[in-house]
């Protein structure tokens, strides 16, 4: 079985749109955060399968399509992998909040079927958010969880890791003793 860092988009790998009511529609908008290529270069030799979950309800709204959206990710994905950052694989929920579907988060659907799908071990394995939906989809699926703090964001302190990026919530991850990781870093800093 494999572990994996599961990954929120939009306020984890990029920059949010400027208000909650606007999404992220074109690639030209797509910011991607600074240290997140390292962050997601550390997660790939620490052996983490690296998969990002991400709710895309701007589908649903006809702000673009399925298959405009599948493209936008390829680029990302495409751009992190030319940097020696490696995503697995994109998995997205592209319902709106109503009715209920089993994928949106909070509920745990996508880390489902990503585990079903790369044979992964929900126990070993973070699920990494900027949002109490991130965490609550996390910790329903069995993982791990690390909360990414907006700037002046409040948090109820479920998740496990609290970071004020992604780089700094995988550090956190890497420090707190996985066995695989341990051998990594010492194999770093003795090639540094």
């Amino acid at each position: 079985m494999n572990k994996a860092a599961f990954l929120d988009r939009d306020g984890v790998i990029n920059r949010k749109a400027p208000t909650e009511d606007e999404y992220i529609t074109r690639w030209e908008e797509m910011h991607i955060i600074s240290g997140v290529v390292e962050a997601i270069a550390l997660l790939n030799r620490a052996g983490f399968r690296v998969i990002v979950v991400s709710n895309q309800r701007c589908v649903a709204k006809g702000l673009l399509t399925a298959a405009e959206l599948e493209a936008m990710h390829q680029q990302m994905c495409r751009e992190l992998g030319a940097e020696g950052a490696k995503v697995d694989a994109v998995y997205y929920c592209p319902h709106e909040e109503q009715p209920p579907c089993t994928c949106r988060k909070p509920e745990p659907g996508m880390l489902f079927a990503a585990a079903d799908e790369h044979q992964l071990d929900l126990a070993s394995s973070w699920m990494i958010g900027d949002s109490d939906k991130d965490v609550e989809a996390g910790r329903s699926a069995g993982c791990r969880t690390a909360r990414i703090l907006r700037a002046g964001a409040t948090t109820n302190g479920n998740a496990n890791v609290l970071a004020r990026s992604l780089l700094e919530a995988v550090h956190q991850i890497l420090r707190r003793g996985d066995s695989n990781s341990d051998r990594w870093r010492t194999e770093v800093v003795r090639s540094n």
